[in-house]
């Protein structure tokens, strides 16, 4: 019998909600838990994270939900919050720094995850690392490269479709890719749209974000190729809207799509 799907949301765009208020709204939109960002501004402040996430993550459980996942600074104290929490992974990307060449990145990058080796061991938390595009490790090549040297169960992979898609990858080559080292997926979408007229001589372009139906990733595909992999970790709808009047829309109608989905898979 196929296990039931984790569906998690960023919470990224309700900084303005309380904790408690958070809690309710993701609960009325469906999700199973969250990933929650441990940001200036947000609920779960970095510099408070150490007494603030354990408490944010005890009242999500008393509605059902989870913290799945953190986005927040990849430091040893943040880590560590996520573990006294019961959260499993830490999510961060691969940036690379203007004017560093993309090898130089790498070198700079295993340094700063070799130094956090021991506190990813200790307090039983992932280290997930996200592809995304422009100036960081934007594929699954590029984060099977990276994460090469590293146990999965210390620094794993966040895949991102949307990223993916947004530089040319297919979900099924990716994730023959990255597989060994998943530990989550992230679910949302995008395409390229040109910001400047033929007559501007140079082409100009930025990426919009969308819908699940709408965009570049094709999610039914992704669905198949996870399903077929017998995929059991959790799916992140990353609530990311470039028309912000929608969020609340966007999120629940990009939910009932995924469920559905993976429900014809299964």
């Amino acid at each position: 019998m196929p296990t039931r799907m984790l569906f998690t949301l960023f919470t990224k765009p309700w900084p303005q909600l309380s904790l408690e208020r958070l809690v309710e709204w993701v609960a009325c939109l469906g999700y199973d838990g969250v990933e929650l960002p441990v940001r200036p501004g947000y609920q779960v402040p970095p510099e408070e994270a150490s007494v603030r996430l354990p408490t944010a993550a005890r009242i999500f459980e008393r509605a059902g939900l989870r913290i799945v996942s953190v986005a927040g600074p990849a430091d040893a104290s943040t880590i560590r919050a996520c573990g006294d929490a019961g959260v499993p992974i830490m999510r961060t990307m691969a940036a690379i720094a203007p004017g560093e060449g993309y090898l130089e990145a790498e070198t700079r990058l295993h340094r700063e995850f070799d130094a956090l080796l021991p506190v990813l061991e200790a307090s039983g938390v992932t280290l997930g690392v996200q592809n995304h595009c422009d100036r960081f490790v934007a594929n699954a090549l590029g984060l099977d490269r990276l994460l090469s040297p590293y146990d999965p169960r210390c620094v794993a992979a966040v895949w991102d479709a949307a990223h993916e898609a947004l530089n040319g990858g297919l979900a099924a080559y990716a994730l023959d890719v990255i597989w060994p080292r998943l530990c989550m997926v992230n679910l949302k979408n995008a395409f390229w749209r040109r910001t400047n007229g033929p007559e501007s001589g140079v082409a100009s372009w930025r990426h919009y974000w969308t819908d699940g139906p709408n965009g570049l990733a094709d999610w039914p595909e992704v669905v198949r190729e996870l399903q077929r992999r017998g995929y059991q970790g959790p799916v992140c709808l990353t609530a990311e809207y470039s028309d912000a009047s929608l969020v609340d829309t966007l999120a629940a109608r990009d939910l009932a799509w995924a469920r559905s989905l993976f429900a014809e898979e299964a």
